[in-house]
Order: C-alpha cells, then structure tokens, then sequence
C-alpha cells in the first residue's frame, strides 16, 4: 500500500510559476513510477507527466513539454512538478499517481492516488 499527499497548489498569475510536491508513504513507495495528472471542471483527468523509480524516464503531455519539469527524490519519497509559465488553461486539481509499470500516460495504470491540489491561474 503506497499514501500519497500533493502539496503546493494555489492561485498564481499567468505566466508565473509553482511548485507541487507528491509525498510517498509505505512500503516500496520509491519503486514506483509516479505520474501527475489533472482535471478542470467538466473535462476528464488527463495525463501531465511521469517519471521512472530511477528516475532516468521522463514523460511529458505534449503542451506542457518546455514548461513543466518532473523530478523525484527517493531519499525523501517525494516528487515534484516544477510549472513555469503557467496559462488560465492549466487551471485545475492535479493529482499525484503511483504505477508499477516502467512507463506510463494511463489512468488504469495507476493504482495509487493523492486526494489532490487546486492550482488556479489568473490571466
């Protein structure tokens, strides 16, 4: 059983910057890949990033690729979404997920959730 707890959220300006932070509890959290996600209002959850248990793969959606950074930290079980040049259209909860597979953008393959962060951003 993996906890995990998203920090970090909140309301920003356009083209201002924050930070989420996705810390893991329980056994073997760090051998896990672990994923962000977020939904807005009305839309489905989509995938945003994710990063191996070594930390060596990274992927990235498409539209947040040159702005949004994942990282983890094993010592500390916890990951990290750096955003920059946060949009109006980034507005959402984003959720911390946790996967035993290499690599993944779906949503079935995670089996672990965090309750989730409200990032809101003010054009």
């Amino acid at each position: 059983q993996v906890q995990l707890v998203e920090s970090g959220g909140g309301l920003v300006q356009a083209g201002g910057s924050l930070t989420l932070s996705c810390a893991a509890s329980g056994r073997t959290a760090s051998s896990f890949t672990m994923g962000w996600f977020r939904q807005a209002p009305g839309k489905e959850r989509e995938f945003i990033a994710s990063i191996s248990a070594s930390g060596g793969i990274r992927n990235y959606k498409d539209s947040v690729k040159g702005r949004f950074t994942i990282s983890r930290d094993n010592a500390k079980n916890t990951n990290y979404l750096q955003m920059n040049s946060l949009e109006p259209d980034d507005t959402a909860v984003y959720y911390c997920a946790a996967s035993a597979r290499l690599r993944s953008g779906l949503i079935n393959d995670y089996n672990y959730w965090g309750q989730g962060t409200q990032v809101t951003v003010s054009s």
